[in-house]
């Protein structure tokens, strides 16, 4: 469910009825974060600092995607 994008083995997704602060997870391998919506910043876990530039830079550049996909699937916790 949500699977927002992917950069090799590091996949973004955004899961239903999840809790507050609108937040997308981070999965790879060797690692894995709860990154927030607004502001895009990690709330839980790790991610290297290479990969967290990769990620918040796509998180900048779709941040109408990943609000609407967190509206989705959370609907209960929508983002205005």
């Amino acid at each position: 469910m949500g699977k927002l994008t992917q950069f090799g083995n590091v996949i973004l997704r955004v899961y239903g009825n999840d809790h507050l602060p609108p937040h997308f997870h981070v999965l790879a391998p060797d690692f894995s974060a709860l990154v927030g919506i607004s502001p895009v910043a990690i709330l839980r876990g790790s991610v290297p600092a290479d990969v967290f530039g990769e990620i918040s830079g796509w998180a900048d550049s779709n941040r109408d995607r990943l609000i609407s996909e967190w509206n989705l699937c959370n609907p209960r916790y929508p983002v205005v």
